[in-house]
This record gives C-alpha cells, sequence and structure tokens, in this order.
C-alpha cells in the first residue's frame, strides 16, 4: 500500500469545538492534538500538515485531579540571570486562564517546523463564546 501525499487545495480542512468545563486536562489536550496533527484522518501523512481547526471553549474550567492544583509547577525562563518563574496551576489560570491548556497541547505536538505550523490551529478561549461561528464547527464529545 502507498502513502497517498495530497496537495494542499486537495485537502479538506474542518473546524471542531471542544467544550473543556470540568473535564481533565490531558484528556482534551490529547484529543485536540490528535485532531491538530491529522492522526483521526485515512489520508494522515506524519510529514505533512493535514489536520483540523480546533476551538477549545471554557479553558477556565477545565479540571486537575489530586493535589495538582496547588503542586503543579510551571517554568518559564526569562532569559536573564536568577530569570526562572514559577507558578503553580491555580496561579497561571489566575493570570493567563489558557495558557496550561496551550502548554500541554503544545507538549504533545512535534519540536519543530511543522509542530509550530499545526500550532497556529489551535484556538483557546477562556469563557464559552468564540468568534468562529461562521465555521459552523463540528461539536466533539469526550
Amino acid at each position: 500500500m502507498k502513502t497517498i501525499f495530497l496537495k494542499d487545495c486537495e485537502q479538506k480542512r474542518e473546524w471542531f469545538v471542544i467544550d473543556a468545563a470540568g473535564k481533565p486536562l490531558g484528556r482534551v489536550a490529547a484529543k485536540a492534538a490528535a485532531i491538530l496533527r491529522g492522526k483521526e484522518k485515512a489520508s494522515y501523512t506524519p510529514n505533512q500538515e493535514m489536520g483540523d481547526y480546533v476551538i477549545i471553549i471554557n479553558a477556565d474550567k477545565v479540571a486537575v485531579s489530586g493535589n495538582k492544583a496547588s503542586d503543579k509547577l510551571y517554568r518559564h525562563y526569562t532569559g536573564f540571570v536568577r530569570g526562572l518563574r514559577s507558578y503553580t496551576f491555580e496561579k497561571l489560570i489566575e493570570k493567563n486562564p489558557t495558557e496550561p491548556l496551550v502548554r500541554t497541547i503544545n507538549g504533545m505536538l512535534p519540536n519543530n517546523r511543522l509542530g509550530r505550523k499545526v500550532a497556529a490551529n489551535l484556538k483557546v478561549y477562556a469563557g464559552s463564546e468564540h468568534p468562529h461561528a461562521t465555521q459552523n464547527p463540528k461539536v466533539v464529545e469526550l
């Protein structure tokens, strides 16, 4: 069986919306990463951008189990001496409600040009409203 290489004009891209309210952080991120990469499609090719667009709403209400809300640390290096900043999950959600979800999904994507290109197709919103209603996104159930 041969691998099918589709041109950009032959690919049909769809929009999907995921409601993250009360859902585990890892499950939402894994499903979004698979859709972004295009692994849900029969014509998946690992070295091409085959994925669809993903909209995630209610990112501020995503759930984490156990004591991760107070124990899990997110680190950021500013580039200066003694510039390592650490935030717990709770503090990061207060500061930027979409950041933990975006970081988790980006960690599941490849760390190369293709991963950066695919990550641009992700739209994350803290509330339940999004400005992409004209694309008629399909609802993904977890």
